[in-house]
Order: structure tokens, then sequence, then C-alpha cells
């Protein structure tokens, strides 16, 4: 027979107490760090759906201008942000073109002076991320100081469009200064949609370069086809007005087996030319 005795709380030794606090601190800690993994990886979902939502609008479309305005307002939207805009580098490297807006969608080809943008320009010619977290005092963003008080701008950003390690182009994304912080993570997610968004530019320059081939492909075979057209109308013309003087083409001239021997020939010619016709 089993006796259970109850004991007091004062009965109980110190000892047993110190485990249990240290045991809820512990707990404690875990469940912040749990928190804030289940932060960071709702942060990682938001940004693969984005990237899915992007190839999907990407693969819609070939036209280059509604896949870099589908690309500006996915990321506007998802950041919230102040400014998102998509350029691209002419050639001599002085100028580039506003191509697509998140603020301004109507915006599709507005050539911008790089003198004008030194953050634009630094991540044009080195081809890296330009990250300015404090935009407003920043030095070199000095000239425009004012309007980004203004704006409430927080934080600039820009990724670089490169293509074979040049860079063709850039993403310039900018914040509000009430809004979320700019995270390195974020940076990362931009840097990986500036990689897709060159695929896609290149993909659609393909296909633009293929219908144009397909175009001038088309023109050139419509106009052989009139220029054989053409050349058979004068050679049945003439014939026919030489035929008419000879009348009844004079073939009542030719021996039986001289006639036979032309039938033969243009039979064989017909049949050569049909052969040709399918390609073989």
């Amino acid at each position: 027979m089993q006796i259970y005795t109850r004991l007091t709380d004062s009965e109980f030794p110190s000892e047993t107490m110190a485990p249990m606090t240290i045991n809820s601190a512990l707990t404690h800690a875990e469940a912040e760090r749990l928190a804030a993994r289940i932060a960071e990886l709702e942060h990682e979902r938001k940004h693969l759906l984005a990237v899915i939502e992007i190839l999907k609008e990407a693969s819609s479309s070939l036209h280059f201008i509604d896949i870099l305005q589908s690309i500006a307002r996915k990321l506007g939207e998802s950041f919230g942000l102040d400014r998102c805009s998509i350029f691209l580098g002419e050639k001599g490297g002085k100028q580039v073109r506003l191509v697509a807006s998140y603020e301004d969608p109507t915006i599709r080809n507005y050539v911008v002076d790089l003198d004008r943008y030194p953050e634009l320009k630094r991540a044009m010619v080195s081809g890296e991320t330009v990250f300015i977290p404090d935009a407003a005092n920043d030095p070199s963003l000095r000239h425009v100081k004012s309007e980004l008080i203004n704006r409430r701008v927080k934080s600039i950003t820009v990724v670089p469009i490169t293509w074979r390690t040049v860079a063709i182009g850039a993403i310039f994304l900018r914040t509000y200064r009430d809004g979320p912080t700019f995270s390195d993570a974020d940076v990362r997610f931009v840097q990986v949609v500036a990689a897709l968004t060159a695929q896609s530019l290149r993909n659609a320059h393909r296909y633009e370069r293929l219908a144009q081939r397909t175009h001038e492909t088309g023109d050139l075979l419509r106009h052989m086809e009139l220029e054989r057209v053409a050349l058979l109308s004068f050679f049945r013309r003439l014939l026919d007005a030489f035929g008419g003087r000879e009348g009844a083409w004079g073939e009542g001239l030719l021996p039986k087996a001289s006639a036979e021997e032309l039938d033969r020939l243009v039979s064989v010619a017909m049949a050569v030319i049909q052969e040709e016709a399918k390609g073989r």
C-alpha cells in the first residue's frame, strides 16, 4: 500500500525554484525567436509569391514595355513605395530612358540625363546595387534635398539590370520616411527581380527580331511571287502575239514525231517544277 503525503510550499527545497525560473526565461526567449522566424518566413513567402506573379505576367506578354510596366507595378504594390521606375540605357551611356513607372503608368519613353541622378548613374556605370538609407541627408543628393524632404523620402535603392555583366538598365525604388524599412532581404529580392527582368527583355527582344524577320520574309516572298506572275504574264502575251501572227502557232509544219517529243519534254519539265515546289 502506497502512502502519499502533501507538502506545503515552505517544505519544498529552495533549490527546486531556480530551475523553474531559468526554464521560464528560456521559453520566453525561444518564443521571441520563433515569432521572429515566423515573420521572416512570411516575408519570404510574400517575396516568392511576388516572383511567381511577375513570372506569370512576363510569360503572358512578349512586348517588353508591358512586361516592365507590370514589374514596376508589382514592386510598388509589394513595398508601398513612393516611386518605382525602370530605366533602360542608351548607347553612349549619357542618357537613359524611363520606360515604366509605378506612380505614373502613362510614362513610357522619357529621356533622362544621368547627371541629374548620380545614384542612378553610379549603378549603371558600376553594375552594382546602390543603397542610400537616408536620402535626404546624403551628400550626393544635396542638390535635391528640399524636394526629398517635401516628399518625405526615406531611402533610395537602385538595382542594375545586367546582361552578360553589362548594365543595360536599372530598377529605381524610393521609400517613404514613415514607411517600412527596406531590408537586406528586400534588396536581394529586387536583385532577383532584376535578373528576371533582364531575361524577359532578352526573350522579348528575340521575339521582336523573329517577328520582324518573319514579316520581312513574307514581304520578300510576296514580292517574288509578283515578279513570277509578271514574268509569266509577259511570256504568255508575247507567245500569244507571236502565235497569232504565225497562224495557229504554225505547229502544223512540224513532223508528228517532233510534236510528240515537245509534249513529252513539257510533261517532264512540269513534273520537275512540281517536285521542286514541294521543297524536296
